[in-house]
């Protein structure tokens, strides 16, 4: 098949764009992101998604940094496309924040993405990892414990980023190139067998191919998509599983320790885990944490046990974990949330304190389309949603537990949860972001981030609402 119809499958297959879709695409200067941009060229030519520019950030690690920065501005300006560059001192960025090379530098790559799509008011940024990206981040994480989680590798859709190439071979894009007399760079950092991933890529995956398995990248890919799809499904039936069995106590969670025990134990052990990350407020678990709560849960328990940011001890028929108080060891339990609900009339406004805002809807007058305006659907301060699917009234509140949308362009629903992780939204602030809904509790705009999809205008005939997000002396 040739390379572009499969990228154009995999976009089909994952819903990674629409022809209203708008595209920025992150650009390295490497063989992956070039074939990514000419590809993505192609696709917008067609008509099957919308191409508004490409973004390079320069991590400031290598002393070709500079170079591959400018070798970027002439892609971009070869296709004729507007682009935005940014820079940062990542190496100072992980010293100050004691954390890795590897992990100060996503961190800042996906800042500036977020920063890159709104700047050019799009969707999505499309980034150029491949199968073989694939299989190498399968087998980074088999070997360092990884489960079904873990396994799932890279998602085609995560959030706001997607990878189109995911379904494509490095070598294949190199030929494309090469085939178009398209130039690209090389960077040097890949080549530094110290590094974990290259030390896969340049001596794990060549031993495997040679000598076990000439497909190894492929089947590595399979077993990532394999994983993938059980995980959706484990996490979708623990979350309903969750729902019956886990409730809040105060400042503790109790699970019911009957229910559990009648799981099937690869669900109650995720049950498990879930619960303890959320009242560890987020510190990582791992399988012996894990381990170690369950033999709370058998006919004989004894004593209680620290895991990070919790306490753990079975009280009856429950176990019962508790979040840390300040000043102990570990980091403490988030504090509970103020709740707020208030009724939003059509048109009218509402003033939320705790997230120091406003929130106001009006219709649309007839006559006058979201074009003439210059609405968008949603991605900043204002949004445009359809009238005829808010029956039954308008409300704010913010999130509760179980919270689930559908952001724009996204196959299926995503838990809210996810969203604020992937949107980098301060775990502190996710308490106080205003979430329109609509009567029967569906969430209808993230206010000032996204619509959920099937509030999506589709047709200028439609009767629309404009929601509006004010911010008042801070950030909401």
């Amino acid at each position: 098949m040739p390379l572009i119809d499969r990228v154009r499958q995999t976009i089909r297959q994952h819903d990674l764009a629409r022809p209203d879709t708008r595209v920025v695409v992150a650009l390295s200067g490497g063989s992956d992101s070039v074939a990514l941009a000419y590809c993505l060229r192609a696709l917008d030519a067609a008509g099957e998604l919308r191409a508004v520019g490409l973004a390079h950030f320069n991590h400031q690690l290598r002393s070709a940094a500079s170079g591959d920065e400018r070798f970027s501005v002439g892609v971009a300006a070869a296709l004729g496309w507007p682009m935005l560059t940014d820079r940062e001192d990542v190496a100072g960025r992980a010293r100050r924040h004691r954390r890795s090379i590897e992990d100060a530098a996503r961190t800042a790559r996906h800042d500036f993405f977020e920063r890159a799509r709104g700047h050019f008011n799009a969707d999505v940024v499309a980034v150029g990892h491949t199968r073989d990206d694939q299989a190498e981040t399968f087998l980074l994480r088999l070997l360092r414990g990884a489960g079904p989680r873990g396994l799932a590798a890279m998602h085609p859709r995560n959030g706001a980023i997607v990878r189109p190439l995911l379904d494509c071979r490095r070598h294949e894009l190199r030929a494309y190139l090469e085939s178009q007399q398209i130039a690209y760079v090389h960077d040097e950092s890949n080549d530094d067998v110290s590094i974990p991933r290259n030390r896969v890529r340049a001596e794990l995956l060549p031993f495997l191919e040679r000598r076990f398995n000439p497909s190894i990248v492929d089947v590595l890919a399979d077993e990532a998509d394999l994983a993938r799809e059980e995980w959706r499904w484990m996490d979708a039936v623990a979350e309903e599983l969750s729902a019956r069995l886990c409730r809040a106590d105060g400042p503790a969670w109790r699970l019911d320790v009957s229910g559990l025990n009648q799981a099937p134990p690869a669900l109650g052990r995720l049950i498990v885990w879930r619960a303890m990350t959320r009242a560890g407020g987020g510190r990582a678990i791992s399988f012996d944490h894990v381990q170690a709560a369950l033999r709370l849960t058998g006919s004989d328990p004894a004593g209680a046990i620290d895991a990070p940011g919790h306490r753990l001890e079975r009280v009856g028929a429950d176990l019962v974990l508790t979040g840390k108080p300040a000043g102990t060891v570990g980091r403490p339990a988030a504090p509970s949330a103020n709740l707020f609900h208030y009724p939003l009339s059509i048109p009218g406004e509402v003033q939320v304190s705790l997230a120091r805002c406003v929130v106001s809807v009006e219709a649309l007058p007839t006559g006058v389309s979201a074009s003439d305006l210059g609405l968008t659907v949603g991605n900043g301060d204002v949004a445009i949603v359809r009238r005829d699917l808010c029956a039954g009234g308008l409300a704010v509140r913010n999130r509760r537990p179980g919270d689930r949308f559908r952001p724009l362009g996204l196959a299926g629903q995503k838990k809210l949860q996810d969203f604020f992780v992937d949107r980098k939204i301060a775990r502190e602030r996710r308490d106080s972001v205003p979430l329109v809904v609509d009567g029967a509790d569906r969430i209808v705009w993230v206010a000032g981030h996204a619509i959920d999809d099937q509030f999506r205008v589709t047709d200028p005939a439609q009767a629309v609402l404009i929601l509006r997000l004010k911010v008042l002396g801070g950030p909401a």
